[in-house]
């Protein structure tokens, strides 16, 4: 069963993601989760949207999709 999620924000700072899934800060080294964003710039990353159920991240102009799932996983959050 997929689980959904509140996204409340997304920021970057130097080589991290950080987001505020469910009332909880995340953060993830962007390397790891996606080179995509990695090289993207400011703007690239600034434009996203968030499935309607919480479930993923998708930036258009550098399309690319991010499963909030697998990033929780990931970190041992899930």
């Amino acid at each position: 069963m997929i689980e959904t999620h509140t996204i409340q924000d997304i920021t970057f700072e130097e080589d991290m993601l950080t987001l505020l899934i469910d009332g909880r800060k995340v953060s993830v080294i962007l390397e790891e989760v996606s080179p995509r964003l990695k090289a993207a710039n400011n703007m690239e990353r600034s434009i996203y949207t968030v499935s309607p159920s919480g479930y993923g991240i998708h930036w258009p102009l550098i399309d690319e999709d991010l499963s909030i799932e697998a990033i929780l996983k990931k970190l041992g959050k899930q």
